[in-house]
C-alpha cells in the first residue's frame, strides 16, 4: 500500500490507485487516477512532478455553499485541464445539523448518509473522470481525506477493489484526530467504510446518479490493467 505513496513537494497526501487486486484477480492500473490533497500548495517542483508523472487533467470536488479559496489552483501547463465537481450541499439544512455542524463531517461516519442524498453529484464526478483527456486523472480536496475519499471508494468498487483494499487505501490518509473521534462513536475507519459500502450496487448507484453506460465501462477501461 505505501508504494503508492507519491512525493509532490507542497501536498502531503498523494497516491496513485494503481496496484491494488480486484475480486476477479486484476490489477490496477498505475499512474491512471491519483487522489490528493490540493495542488493549490504544490511548489515549482511539485507541479513539475505532477507534469511528469502523466497528469493531463485535475478534478476539484468543491461542496456547493462554501467558498474555498484553498481549491483554487493555477496550473503552470497550458495542456492542464481542470474541472470543477461539487459532490456535497452545505445548502441542505438536514445534512448540515446533522453532519456539516459536527466534528463527524471529518470522519467517514458520514458518508453512508451522502451517498443516500447525492447519487446524481456522485455521478457527475465518476463521469468527469471517465470523461478525462488521454493521460492521468488527479482528484482532490482540501485534505485528501473525506471528499477524496467518497470518490476513491466509488471508483476502486466500481473496478472490483475488495472492501479490504478500500478501507486500507483511505487509512494511508492518517488522521489521529479522526481516530479519536471515531473511537467516541464507537466505530473505527474499518466499521464506517464497511458500513457505506454494505449493499452498494455500484454500477446501480452510479447510474441512478446519472452516470452513462459508457461512463462505467472508461472508468473500467481507464483504471484495470
Amino acid at each position: 500500500m505505501r508504494e503508492r505513496i507519491l512525493v509532490w513537494e507542497g501536498c502531503t497526501n498523494v497516491r496513485d490507485l494503481g496496484g491494488l487486486q480486484t475480486c476477479d484477480g486484476r490489477v490496477t492500473r498505475w499512474g491512471a487516477i491519483v487522489r490528493s490533497d490540493t495542488p493549490a500548495r504544490l511548489t515549482a517542483a511539485g507541479w513539475s512532478a505532477l507534469y511528469e508523472y502523466g497528469i493531463r487533467t485535475i478534478i476539484t470536488l468543491r461542496t456547493h455553499g462554501l467558498v474555498e479559496n484553498e481549491l483554487n489552483i493555477a496550473p503552470p501547463y497550458p495542456d492542464l485541464v481542470t474541472v470543477q465537481v461539487e459532490i456535497e450541499d452545505v445548502t441542505d439544512q438536514e445534512f448540515v445539523q446533522q453532519w456539516a455542524s459536527t466534528e463527524l463531517w471529518s470522519t467517514p461516519l458520514y458518508y453512508q448518509d451522502a451517498l443516500r442524498r447525492w447519487p446524481q453529484r456522485h455521478a457527475a464526478a465518476i463521469s468527469a473522470i471517465a470523461q478525462a483527456r488521454p493521460g492521468g486523472v488527479l482528484f482532490h480536496c482540501i485534505r485528501g481525506h473525506d471528499r477524496t475519499g467518497i470518490i476513491a471508494l466509488l471508483l476502486l468498487a466500481l473496478a472490483g477493489v475488495t472492501s479490504e483494499d478500500i478501507i486500507a487505501d483511505y487509512a494511508l490518509s492518517l488522521d489521529p484526530e479522526r481516530d479519536e473521534i471515531l473511537a467516541r462513536e464507537h466505530s473505527s475507519v474499518r466499521g464506517a467504510l464497511f458500513g457505506a459500502l454494505e449493499g452498494l450496487n455500484m454500477d446501480s448507484y452510479l447510474r441512478m446518479g446519472g452516470a452513462s453506460q459508457e461512463d462505467l465501462a472508461a472508468i473500467r477501461h481507464r483504471l484495470l490493467e
